[in-house]
C-alpha cells in the first residue's frame, strides 16, 4: 500500500455521533502508529474487528490477553504482538472506567485541541504519530473545522 490508509479504506465511514466508527478508525490509528508495515497493521485491524468482531472496547476488553496476541499473530502482526496485546487491553480499560467507554467522551471532555491531544496521548502506546493519524480524519467530524 503505497497511499497513507484512510477510514474508508476499511470501511469506516466516521459521522459525528458514531461511536462503533470512531472506535474502529481509533483502533486501526492505534495499530497504525506503530514501526509496521501498513498491510500488516490493516491485517490485523480486520482479523480483530471483521473476523472476531471485537469492535467496541467491551468486546476487546473480553479478550485475554493470549487472545489478542493470537489475533496480532494471525494478522502477521507478530512484531510487536505481546505489547500491542498488553497496551489493547489497558486502552479498552482506560476507555471503560475513564470514558463511559466511549471515545467521543474524549472529545467531548476535553477543552481545547491540546487538551484533546492530552488526553489522547495519556493512554499507554499512544504517541504523537497516532494521534496524528487519527485525528486526520476523525478531527474534522468530530470537532468540525472552527472548534478544538
Amino acid at each position: 500500500m503505497a497511499h497513507e490508509v484512510k477510514a474508508k479504506d476499511l470501511g469506516i465511514t466516521l459521522a459525528k455521533g458514531d461511536e462503533a466508527a470512531l472506535f474502529k478508525w481509533f483502533l486501526a490509528s492505534f495499530l497504525f502508529g506503530k514501526r509496521i508495515q501498513q498491510d500488516i497493521a490493516v491485517d490485523a485491524y480486520h482479523v480483530i474487528v471483521d473476523k472476531y468482531k471485537r469492535d467496541s472496547p467491551r468486546k476487546l476488553c473480553n479478550c485475554s490477553w493470549q487472545t489478542l496476541v493470537d489475533m496480532l499473530g494471525e494478522g502477521r502482526y507478530v512484531r510487536y504482538d505481546e505489547s500491542t496485546a498488553e497496551r489493547l487491553l489497558k486502552l479498552c480499560d482506560r476507555l471503560n472506567t475513564e470514558y463511559k467507554g466511549r471515545v467521543g467522551t474524549i472529545f467531548e471532555v476535553s477543552d481545547s485541541r491540546k487538551d484533546l491531544d492530552r488526553r489522547l496521548r495519556e493512554f499507554d502506546g499512544i504517541g504523537p504519530k497516532t494521534v496524528e493519524i487519527f485525528m486526520r480524519e476523525a478531527g474534522p467530524v468530530w470537532c468540525g473545522s472552527d472548534s478544538i
